[in-house]
């Protein structure tokens, strides 16, 4: 970790230990320090994901394997459901102060970048600007679009080979890989395997220098390992999330299919455009097919 300003904006850890799920042969890594928070929070928020549909959520899913086929029809159930109802936007999702935004707020909005889940963590009161009458928080956009430039400034600092990004959720993969296209990087999508960043005798062993993570539950191998061999975590943390393993936290609703191409789409422009280089994606770029 560098001592300049860019690093040290983000740097912000909290002081209690992050969900993880369990890990399966993971060698040298430490054991997770508490279970992983109730998972109907993460059905909800991808139900909501793309318009402030007021409907009750689906049951609850397994977040014990996220790659899980059953996880991805969930998902796009709740996709689906939001896109026939139509969005009900509602522009109270920042403090009253100007704000210079990279791109406009109603853009946040429609695609649900700014709508959290049903649970908060102490980790993230920081980042939440209101809770509405369903019970659903809501993320400050504004603290959303500063953390995308300062997590760019951060990563801008390292050889593109060296910073490696990780989706396990069905809907961050296909941006995840995208981001890693347009900056140069290296992706692991899916399950993470034990080991990849541990250890050397095995066949996908890489040595990355920083890691990217769609989020810490979901990731949380990725995590665990990183902070085991002492890789800095930036991380799209959502209202529920526990960030004391996380170096640099970009708050956001890390389970939405929109939400996430919107906000990797614009951390690769803002890196591309910290080294010099034209950004030459779109956000349809960046978005995935259902």
């Amino acid at each position: 970790m560098t001592d300049n300003d860019a690093q040290q904006e983000g740097l912000d850890a909290a002081e209690e230990e992050i969900d993880e799920e369990p890990a399966e042969g993971a060698g040298p890594a430490a054991e997770p320090a508490e279970d992983v928070e109730p998972v109907d929070a993460d059905e909800q928020n991808a139900e909501a994901e793309e318009a402030e549909a007021e409907s009750d959520p689906e049951p609850a899913e397994s977040e014990a394997d996220p790659a899980a086929d059953a996880d991805a029809g969930s998902e796009t159930e709740g996709e689906d459901a939001d896109e026939d109802a139509g969005p009900t936007l509602d522009d109270d999702v920042m403090s009253d102060e100007e704000a210079d935004l990279l791109i406009p707020v109603e853009d946040y909005l429609g695609a649900g970048v700014h709508i959290g889940t049903q649970q908060k963590t102490n980790d993230m009161e920081r980042f939440i600007h209101r809770v509405r009458t369903d019970g659903l928080y809501v993320l400050d956009v504004s603290k959303t679009d500063g953390r995308i430039r300062t997590a760019a400034n951060f990563l801008a600092n390292y050889a593109p080979e060296q910073i490696l990004v990780t989706s396990s959720r069905q809907y961050g993969r296909f941006p995840a890989e995208k981001f890693a296209e347009a900056v140069g990087a290296r992706a692991r999508t899916g399950r993470f395997i034990p080991g990849t960043l541990t250890n050397p005798k095995y066949d996908g062993y890489i040595e990355p220098d920083v890691v990217v993570v769609t989020d810490p539950i979901g990731d949380a191998q990725a995590v665990k390992e990183a902070i085991t061999v002492g890789i800095p975590v930036i991380a799209m943390c959502d209202s529920n999330n526990q960030t004391s393993n996380v170096d640099l936290v970009v708050p956001t609703n890390n389970k939405g299919r929109k939400a996430l191409s919107v906000v990797y789409w614009l951390l690769a422009n803002e890196v591309l455009d910290r080294r010099g280089a034209e950004p030459s994606y779109s956000l349809e770029d960046f978005e995935s097919a259902i």
